[in-house]
């Protein structure tokens, strides 16, 4: 059995799965989509966003150290010397020639002069003026010049728009997204400062709708981040070969100080079997509670609800 200092070992463990398998087991790693990869011998081991879950056993990791370990059973002072042995080769430089997916082009509605339209529209559902009038100073919500639809705005890091998604604020129900837009950038309201915590939702609209009852319940409504799925998500039947919400592994990955995921998707039966399945999934990295609407379908019904009682209470 050999023997390894402790300085190997905490050395061993700076190296993530997916590194070690791209570098030195190249023939094991199968792209899965988007940015998961699973392993030629264990379909149901998925690898993303630094971490990886064997779901079929019910464990996962961060380091290629764990998994030498637990899934293939090597002894610890056998993982780290293998690790060790290959980080003193210098790793294969990374291929600046690798084929980059081409961004989509973003195609914005032109912008009606004022939100006046917008504005009535969403304070009609209960969303709170500030909570509005924060999205449209930061540019993530406005009107559109010709349909007069809500267009809620999603960013990159780098504040570019990626992607957008409409709203009819006539009678007339209408929901689409815009041409060119990239779910990896859905709508969300970032913390104020960093934090460790991320609230999820289906829409925008709903996403605002939690803001504003943490807003009429006197709570910093910007102290955790807020994400919107741009829809509903629809995992497979095997919720082991579900794939995860595109915007929500954008966003962990933008954000890595999150550990801590709050479920706020819609009271049916879609929305119930959307947060098993992300609970499914990152419980093993993630601590992940589902906080589904106490009344109504969604956030936004809830929200409409508590204003009603609000106001009978004021009556009395």
């Amino acid at each position: 059995m050999p023997y390894v200092t402790r300085e190997q070992i905490e050395h061993a463990k700076q190296m993530d799965l997916l590194t070690y398998l791209e570098h030195y087991e190249p023939q094991e790693l199968v792209h899965f989509s988007g940015n998961v990869y699973t392993t030629r011998s264990h379909d149901s081991l998925k690898i993303s966003n630094g971490k990886w879950c064997w779901w079929s056993r019910g464990i996962g990791g961060r380091s290629a150290l764990d998994y030498l370990v637990k899934v293939r059973g090597l002894s610890l002072p056998e993982a780290v010397s293998q690790i060790d042995g290959q980080i003193t080769i210098a790793p294969p430089p990374q291929s600046k020639d690798k084929e980059i997916a081409k961004q989509k082009k973003l195609l914005l509605p032109e912008k009606k002069a004022n939100n006046n339209g917008v504005i009535a529209y969403l304070t009609g559902r209960g969303i709170h003026e500030e909570i509005i009038d924060y999205c449209i100073q930061t540019k993530r919500l406005y009107e559109s010049s010709i349909y007069h639809n809500a267009v809620f705005v999603g960013f990159d890091l780098q504040g570019i728009p990626r992607y957008a998604s409409l709203r009819g604020t006539s009678r007339r129900r209408f929901m689409g997204e815009v041409n060119g837009s990239d779910k990896h950038f859905s709508f969300s309201i970032p913390a104020r400062s960093k934090s460790s915590k991320l609230h999820l939702f289906e829409s925008a609209i709903d996403l605002m709708s939690y803001c504003t009852l943490q807003l009429l319940a006197g709570r910093d409504w910007l102290q955790d981040s807020c994400l919107s799925l741009a829809g509903i998500y629809k995992p497979k039947q095997d919720i082991g070969e579900s794939t995860p919400p595109v915007a929500l592994m954008q966003y962990l990955k933008d954000f890595p100080q999150i550990n801590d995921i709050s479920l706020h998707l819609d009271n049916d039966a879609a929305g119930r079997l959307a947060a098993k399945t992300i609970q499914t999934i990152f419980h093993s990295n993630y601590t992940v509670s589902n906080e589904p609407p106490e009344r109504g379908k969604d956030y936004n019904d809830y929200l409409k609800i508590n204003l009603k009682i609000r106001q009978m209470h004021e009556r009395e």
